[in-house]
């Protein structure tokens, strides 16, 4: 109840400051963003995250959270470190006005992948619920837009969520899906996200 709480202020906060924020500064502000993440937001490494089209609400969060050492990461954390929040405001408009590249998936991974995503499992909530019948995400909720992103960073985040080194999602809502899900679960859902738009 009380990470609930606190994850709606986040989101009242974070619609106030992200209302202000700069695309354009934005911008100039993430070029050492594009060494990993690609110069226009479309990562070229499977183990790092597209950010191009990403809803501004969770990029703020996630960056943010790094800042405050509420998510880690060795690569992240320092780069967010300095970070103020007009800063974070500015990148995560900046990337969230990019256009996301469509991905493809795999034709092994679509029969269970799309059973995983739009119906679920026994034990394993449908991820259409929170991200979308598209993967486009929920804004207004801070959920992520899944579609398209590298299948690596899926199966990393999902395996770090299911084994408790990711625990800044709200009400641990993504925790406890993952803790439910097998490897074989977890691989084909990463591979159908990666062709999902």
């Amino acid at each position: 109840m009380k990470q609930s709480i606190i994850f709606v202020l986040f989101l009242l906060l974070s619609t106030n400051i992200l209302s202000a924020a700069d695309a354009v500064a934005g911008k100039n502000k993430s070029i050492v963003c594009g060494a990993c993440h690609g110069p226009d937001g479309n990562s070229f490494n499977p183990v790092w995250p597209s950010l191009a089209g990403q809803n501004a609400t969770y990029l703020a969060k996630q960056l943010t959270d790094f800042r405050d050492g509420k998510r880690t990461d060795v690569q992240m954390a320092p780069m967010a470190a300095a970070l103020t929040d007009a800063d974070i405001a500015d990148i995560a408009a900046y990337f969230s006005s990019m256009e996301l590249k469509s991905g493809s998936t795999d034709e092994k991974y679509v029969a269970l992948g799309s059973q995983i995503y739009t119906g679920g499992l026994e034990g394993v909530m449908a991820c259409t619920g929170c991200h979308g019948p598209d993967g486009a995400g929920l804004e207004a909720a801070g959920f992520p837009q899944v579609s398209s992103q590298q299948t690596q960073y899926v199966i990393n985040q999902l395996n770090n969520f299911k084994n408790g080194i990711r625990a800044n999602d709200a009400s641990t809502m993504m925790s406890s899906i993952a803790a439910n899900m097998s490897e074989e679960q977890i691989t084909a859902v990463a591979n159908y996200l990666s062709g999902l738009h």
